[in-house]
């Protein structure tokens, strides 16, 4: 009998390496073009890696568990040609050295809160300040920075799990989190929250992905439709906290109950013209009609150049609409692009910002024993 190790065992090294690290052969470059390889790195003790999902119509998601954050979303246009509908970056350096929340998931609280602090049980809470005299996205520690333990349940089921330390910062209890992406047949990614905790402690968390529809960033998302399902929003003070108060949609440039160009809004000159200019367009959240139904629309954005539609559906009371006002072309993003100002458009499912020094708002306060619970779903489809 023949001997045949000397060409027998590069093929099982081979195969042994691909069952070692978890990776499909097919996987090792994306049908977006990344490379896999280019987002495993060692950082702070763990390591950072990139899932690919993918269902049988031919649409693939990407994520990191580096913030997870989605780096690219492949799905059809009108056509049937794929393209890639999410701003983000071709390897993990790129989000480590320059800190950012394309992408990631937000904890342990989205958005800002006044001067980072707020009063729990007669105490008060100080937090990291990130963001001029106020904390934002959980501080320098929030979630988006920090590398998650990932898990891939199905070939398009994702689990990220991550456990917040008491303290971090400047957060009172141990929070453990799980987020779950889910691609599923209908060309949706749906992505669900769940998280525990020891001590009373505010929890509020989101996705902040940038949207083109077009698929070419190079194209703004001035000339897309938006649909928000929302009587009302919640103005901002100059100093971007929330002012307290609701304010009606009605004859200002925030009323999208019908699909509206994004340029004639932010081109208003009438009521709300004075929030457009405290954040050079819109950065603000809309308090849902939708009763904390997640079957009902809570918004879609329309691009007319692809044809690609995109429907949000979520169970939580707000929606953070932001037109990428402070990109401002210093980053360059996947395929050498550059991303300058509303090369995207964020639609971020949430409780309201600054809940915990808002007592007449929506809690976002979770107890020990209790289960924070949060979907939301972005469904793509053509017309």
């Amino acid at each position: 009998m023949k001997d045949i190790r000397y060409f027998s065992s590069p093929i099982i090294a081979t195969l042994l390496f691909f069952c070692a690290c978890g990776t499909n052969k097919n996987d090792l470059i994306t049908k977006s073009g990344l490379e896999v390889r280019n987002f495993e790195r060692a950082l702070n003790g763990d390591s950072t890696r990139l899932f690919v999902l993918r269902n049988m119509q031919g649409a693939e998601i990407c994520i990191t568990n580096y913030g997870g954050r989605i780096v690219s979303l492949w799905v059809p246009d009108r056509s049937g040609k794929f393209s890639d509908v999410v701003l983000g970056f071709d390897n993990i350096n790129e989000y480590t050295a320059k800190p950012s929340s394309f992408g990631a998931t937000i904890g342990r609280v989205a958005n800002r809160i006044d001067h980072g602090k707020f009063v729990l049980d007669g105490d008060t809470v100080r937090l990291d300040i990130n963001s001029g005299e106020h904390s934002i996205h959980g501080g320098a520690a929030g979630w988006q920075n920090q590398v998650f333990k990932g898990s891939k349940l199905t070939d398009s089921t994702l689990s990220l799990r991550y456990t917040s330390a008491d303290g971090e910062g400047g957060f009172p209890g141990k929070v453990d989190v799980e987020v779950a992406y889910t691609l599923r047949a209908d060309n949706s990614l749906s992505i669900r929250y769940t998280c525990t905790t020891d001590k009373q402690t505010p929890i509020n968390l989101t996705n902040h992905s940038f949207f083109n529809l077009s698929g070419d960033p190079t194209n703004s998302i001035l000339g897309d439709s938006l649909y928000v399902n929302a009587d009302s929003f919640t103005p901002l003070r100059p100093d971007l906290i929330t002012t307290g108060n609701y304010q009606s949609v009605t004859n200002t440039a925030f009323d999208f109950r019908k699909s509206t160009a994004i340029a004639d809004a932010l081109g208003s000159q009438g009521n709300g013209s004075d929030q457009l200019a405290i954040v050079g367009g819109i950065d603000h959240n809309f308090i849902l009609n939708t009763d904390g139904d997640s079957s009902k629309l809570a918004a879609s954005l329309y691009s007319s150049r692809s044809g690609i539609l995109m429907d949000v559906y979520t169970d939580q009371p707000g929606l953070q609409v932001y037109t990428g006002n402070m990109l401002d072309g210093s980053r360059t993003g996947k395929k050498d692009i550059v991303y300058n100002k509303q090369a995207g458009i964020c639609l971020e499912s949430q409780y309201f910002p600054d809940s915990p020094n808002k007592p007449d708002w929506p809690s976002i306060m979770l107890q020990p024993g209790n289960t924070y619970k949060h979907v939301c779903v972005y469904r793509f489809s053509t017309r």
